[in-house]
């Protein structure tokens, strides 16, 4: 990532962006917590990118480079936490469950950045015991090294209705089926399928922060029906893709 900007202490704070906003590369010595109180937010980073809606975080450790872009009209809570305070002990990008306590304690502990009363000390130790219970999501689209596996999921990322099995995508980009499906399995930990899945979801999330109707959605990202769709999505997420388009859509102004 170019022009990488260097900002040691991570806020803390809560912003709006308006649907494609970015921020772009720059990474804190401190770690920091990401969090889309409405619409979704995605953080991309040299190995991948993270993906979360309302009911989701992402944590991002100190000194990584990252990006940000929002999807729909996002409400963007930050939470920044000093290196040495680590109370998910990882060291790697990672998304996780969010309760609804935690999300009512990130939203309190952003809503005042310049308060350093003992009360809301207090009140980040009780949002970090909460992170330390909070199950992390496999809600990531990792970035592939090898050229073979790039060239496929770049046919699958360009048409997320794209129906081919991974024998067919392979025959059309010169990569034999087995091969293909070692690196899924090397690179990415998990299968094609999985991945495939991953990468419609995230699909499926911009565009109905985009505004478009479930079933539009469901098969412009290669679900059989939109039930299929329903289904899919309110096991990764815990609610329905309508609850979700009308979140990420916001307040009419």
């Amino acid at each position: 990532m170019p022009n990488i900007r260097h900002t040691p202490t991570a806020p803390t704070r809560a912003q709006r962006l308006t649907a494609g906003d970015r921020i772009e590369a720059h990474r804190h010595d401190d770690h920091q917590i990401v969090y889309a109180g409405s619409g979704v937010v995605a953080v991309t980073t040299d190995a991948g990118t993270w993906f979360a809606p309302g009911t989701r975080a992402i944590w991002v450790p100190a000194g990584t480079v990252h990006a940000h872009r929002a999807h729909g009209r996002l409400d963007l809570h930050l939470v920044g936490l000093p290196a040495g305070d680590n109370p998910l002990l990882l060291h790697h990008p990672a998304v996780l469950a969010v309760s609804p306590l935690l999300r009512e304690l990130i939203l309190a502990y952003t809503s005042d950045p310049a308060d350093d009363s003992p009360e809301r000390h207090r009140l980040r130790a009780v949002l970090c015991d909460h992170l330390r219970l909070s199950p992390q999501q496999p809600l990531r689209l990792p970035t592939p090294a090898d050229p073979r596996l790039a060239a496929v999921c770049a046919l699958v990322h360009d048409d997320p209705a794209d129906a081919r099995t991974l024998a067919a995508l392979g025959a059309a980009t010169g990569v034999g089926e087995r091969t293909l499906s070692r690196l899924f399995r090397s690179e990415f930990g998990m299968t094609f399928p999985q991945w495939r899945t991953q990468s419609r979801l995230y699909h499926a999330l911009r565009m109905l922060a985009d505004g478009l109707p479930v079933t539009t959605v469901a098969h412009r990202c290669g679900w059989s029906s939109a039930s299929a769709f329903i289904d899919v999505f309110r096991r990764s997420f815990g609610y329905t893709p309508g609850v979700h388009r009308r979140r990420t859509q916001g307040p009419a102004t």
